[in-house]
C-alpha cells in the first residue's frame, strides 16, 4: 500500500520540531519494514527546510506535500502529542477529502517508546 503519513510538526522550539521529525521517521520506517511504500512529508521536508529556512511555512510545504496525495492509496495520521491541534494535519485531512479519496483514514496510536 502507498501511504501518505501525516504527523504534527509545528512547535515553538527547534528541539521539539526535531523530536517530531525523528518520531515521524521511526513510524515511516516501521511501515516500510511492513512492506508499505511511504511518503512522510516531515521526513522529506524537515532536512530541506534547513537549507531554505522556512520550517513553519504551511503554504510552501503543503503545496509540496499535497502533490503526493494523488499518488497515495491511504492517508495515515500519527496520533502523538499535539496531533489534534495540528493545523497541518487538519489541512491534510481536508485536502484528502477535497480530492475525493475514499479510502478510510488510518490513525496510528503511538505507544511508549514512540512506536505504534
Amino acid at each position: 500500500m502507498k501511504i501518505y503519513l501525516c504527523a504534527p510538526y509545528s512547535a515553538p522550539t527547534a528541539e521539539e520540531r526535531e523530536a517530531r521529525f525523528i518520531q515521524a521517521n521511526k513510524i515511516a520506517a516501521g511501515l516500510m519494514e511492513q512492506g508499505h511504500i511511504v511518503f512522510s512529508p516531515i521526513s522529506h521536508s524537515h532536512p530541506i527546510a534547513h537549507h531554505i529556512g522556512n520550517h513553519l511555512s504551511h503554504d510552501f510545504w503543503l503545496k509540496q506535500d499535497f502533490a503526493f496525495m494523488e499518488w497515495a492509496d491511504c492517508l495515515a495520521v500519527l496520533c502523538t502529542d499535539g496531533w489534534t491541534k495540528s493545523k497541518g494535519i487538519a489541512l491534510e485531512i481536508a485536502e484528502w477529502e477535497r480530492i475525493g479519496k475514499t479510502a478510510p483514514i488510518i490513525y496510528i496510536e503511538v505507544g511508549e517508546g514512540g512506536g505504534p
